[in-house]
């Protein structure tokens, strides 16, 4: 592309309603995850085989590990899931998945069903993001794909907060952190329905496969199992898609670290309570993120308008 951006067209209201549609999943997508972190002593608390142990917080680190994992792995199947069938399915399927398992996890009483009840959703979430953000860049094909990738990164970090908040409700001797976990497993399963029937894929994508018409079934086999290979190898032989992958790790790395174990760190260290520390692990780097994705998106979105580099650039100075 090396048009400025200005001769491109704006957003429609379909597209524009795809990215307030997936707010909420986004927030949850991240909530799901994060509250657990939050919820560290009461939930060894309640599971003897964990909180018991003498290596609980070994166990508790492969846990957090093993999720990301497998959501590392089948984010690549999600990609590809996502490329080749109906991103609106995919996106609905994921969610309606991870809330099954989000309400699972609420029910769990050993370690062995808690590691299972994260693996599966490491594998259930990894389809959300990669469709996610692929059906709104369908859909804001013009001026304003930064400002609605924004919107949705803000309703990512908006789950990391309210994430932060689960220590109150873990706490709560009237609550407690499995009733959070039934409440957002049972909110996500509700929310699938209206999703399902207001999301609507970008025209193009009405299809639900890309395999050649008329192929034989030995064929159509051969091709699923070699076009994602070569798919891989293109990837890998991008030297910008490679930056991308390197400029996305190492912050990841870095804000997972936080994420999971800053509110267990704070509450020890200074003999606060979870919700204070999941609070304060949470809500001023997270507030300040979304900062950054507003202002980022816009800005992005106006350099386009002069320069087809424009969103490189905004990515270089969020990196300084």
């Amino acid at each position: 592309m090396n048009e400025p951006h200005s001769k491109l067209p704006g957003a429609s209201r379909t597209a524009w309603l795809c990215v307030l549609l997936l707010f909420p999943v986004a927030l949850l997508n991240y909530l799901d995850r994060q509250m657990l972190a939050s919820m560290q002593a009461s939930v060894m608390a309640s599971i003897p085989s964990l909180g018991e142990a003498e290596n609980s917080q070994e166990l508790w680190g492969l846990m957090l590990g093993q999720f990301k994992f497998v959501y590392a792995v089948f984010s690549l199947i999600g990609g590809y899931v996502a490329d080749r069938f109906s991103r609106r399915l995919t996106i609905c399927t994921s969610l309606f998945v991870w809330s099954i398992i989000t309400w699972w996890t609420g029910q769990v009483t050993t370690y062995n069903e808690l590691l299972w009840a994260r693996s599966l959703m490491g594998i259930s979430e990894a389809f959300y993001i990669p469709a996610a953000l692929a059906l709104i860049a369908d859909h804001h094909v013009g001026s304003t794909r930064s400002r609605a990738v924004g919107l949705h990164q803000i309703a990512i970090y908006l789950g990391v907060i309210v994430g932060g908040f689960g220590g109150y409700v873990a706490e709560n001797p009237q609550l407690g952190w499995r009733t959070a976990f039934t409440v957002c497993g049972v909110v996500g399963i509700l929310y699938a329905f209206p999703l399902l029937a207001l999301l609507r894929d970008a025209p193009r994508l009405n299809r639900t496969t890309d395999l050649s018409a008329g192929a034989s079934p030995w064929s159509a086999l051969r091709e699923l199992i070699l076009k994602p290979l070569g798919a891989l190898r293109e990837l890998i032989s991008n030297h910008s898609y490679l930056l991308l992958v390197l400029y996305f790790t190492l912050p990841a790395m870095a804000g997972w670290v936080v994420r999971d174990w800053m509110p267990a760190i704070l509450k020890k260290e200074f003999h606060i309570g979870e919700g204070h520390a999941g609070v304060a692990a949470t809500i001023y780097w997270q507030v300040a993120a979304i900062v950054g994705a507003f202002v980022g998106g816009w800005l992005a979105d106006r350099w386009m308008r002069h320069s087809p580099r424009g969103r490189i650039y905004i990515s270089a100075i969020g990196m300084c």
